[in-house]
């Protein structure tokens, strides 16, 4: 039996992202991490907060935050689907 961690993923998406669209990546990404075997899955909308610090010329940014229980490669394939998608300007994964 394979020991499944908890982790916690954020990530910042650009503020001119429409909802539709928004909801469009959290269900790719829950069913990705599904897919991969992950469990518990649970996200959180965190809403459009002002960044401490511009990114990519961006002062504002959607906040998205995923926990669910996985393995290191379920994390290394979500983080991989995170950095080659385009409207997402940031993120981190921890475990918990």
């Amino acid at each position: 039996m394979i020991r499944l961690n908890n982790y916690e993923t954020i990530y910042i998406l650009k503020p001119d992202i429409t909802e539709n669209k928004n909801l469009n990546l959290v269900n790719t990404y829950k069913a990705l991490i599904n897919n991969l075997g992950g469990q518990n899955i649970f996200i959180q909308h965190r809403g459009r907060r002002h960044l401490s610090y511009n990114i990519s010329q961006y002062y504002d940014g959607i906040y998205v935050q995923m926990n669910y229980q996985g393995n290191g490669l379920l994390v290394n394939n979500l983080e991989k689907a995170l950095k080659l998608n385009n409207n997402i300007i940031r993120y981190l994964t921890i475990t918990n």
